[in-house]
């Protein structure tokens, strides 16, 4: 698999990033542009990220389709149809969204509405209307999971793309916002067996991070965490993953903020990756 994440640190230029790339030991990152970026500067960066060996696995859109201001979620609709087409363009294979919310509380809030059967409705159709807009070839379009939000699990993801019907409706995995409930947790290789069994031919990108739960609190508190601060054992989640994903797909860890927490995730992920066996 081709382990990497998100280059941190201060850069101004596509130059400077590559330095930034090159000392993070990175195969695979996100995109360090967006849809907004001039075109001669995303070459850049592309061409920065083939010379150092690197894939750029997945760009954001990271807005709320369903913000509750209409000009915000029209906006953020063209944002998320530009993404798509970054992405079908430069070869970026995972475009990656959540699904959204009407809560004004946050773009990825919790909300009673996020289950009602209309926002389901709502998914589906935003989701159509940014692939048959772009109507990409060779990038897809998809949803991380969320504790709070559809997809939840693998089986509603699963019944998310036949409702969906399209083929450039795929997967983004992202397990650990999936374990969202004791028995998830406490059984974790078990659960996270059934996602990549399950989910494993659609993925186009995975997101690899720690989970912790208090064990003697109550009630129920499950909080993500860096690699090494909570209970997964990566060696066998690794070798899950390489069972059921080909040797070429991404797996970028996320949410450390500097560039020297990444290094230190990394070095966590790829000594249980060498435990393993298995080449990142």
């Amino acid at each position: 698999m081709l382990l990497g994440g998100t280059v941190a640190g201060a850069f101004r230029n596509p130059e400077e990033w590559e330095k930034l790339l090159a000392a993070s030991r990175f195969k695979a990152v996100t995109a360090p542009f967006s849809c907004l970026t001039p075109r001669e500067e995303i070459a850049a960066y592309c061409a920065a990220a083939h010379r150092q060996g690197a894939v750029i696995a997945e760009i954001g859109v990271w807005k709320n389709l369903f913000d509750p201001d209409p000009g915000k979620a029209a906006e953020a609709m063209a944002y998320a149809k530009g993404q798509l087409a970054v992405a079908e363009e430069w070869g970026i294979s995972c475009c990656v969204n959540i699904a959204g919310t009407a809560s004004k509380a946050g773009w990825d809030a919790a909300d009673p509405s996020n289950y009602t059967r209309e926002t389901y409705e709502k998914i589906v159709a935003s989701v159509r209307e940014i692939i048959d807009s772009v109507q990409p070839k060779r990038a897809f379009y998809c949803l991380e999971p969320m504790p709070w939000m559809v997809p939840d699990g693998p089986d509603e993801y699963l019944q998310l793309m036949r409702d969906v019907d399209r083929s450039a409706f795929a997967v983004h995995m992202d397990f650990v916002n999936m374990i969202h409930s004791p028995r998830r947790f406490l059984a974790a290789e078990a659960f996270i067996d059934e996602c990549f069994r399950k989910l494993g031919p659609y993925i186009k990108s995975t997101h690899l991070k720690d989970s912790r739960m208090g064990l003697t609190r109550l009630t129920t508190v499950l909080e993500e965490c860096c690699p090494g601060e909570g209970a997964l054992d990566f060696a066998a989640i690794l070798k899950i993953m390489d069972r059921y994903l080909p040797p070429d797909a991404p797996v970028l860890l996320e949410h450390m903020h500097t560039f020297d927490e990444y290094a230190a995730a990394y070095d966590i992920v790829a000594a249980a990756a060498a435990r393993a066996g298995i080449p990142v």
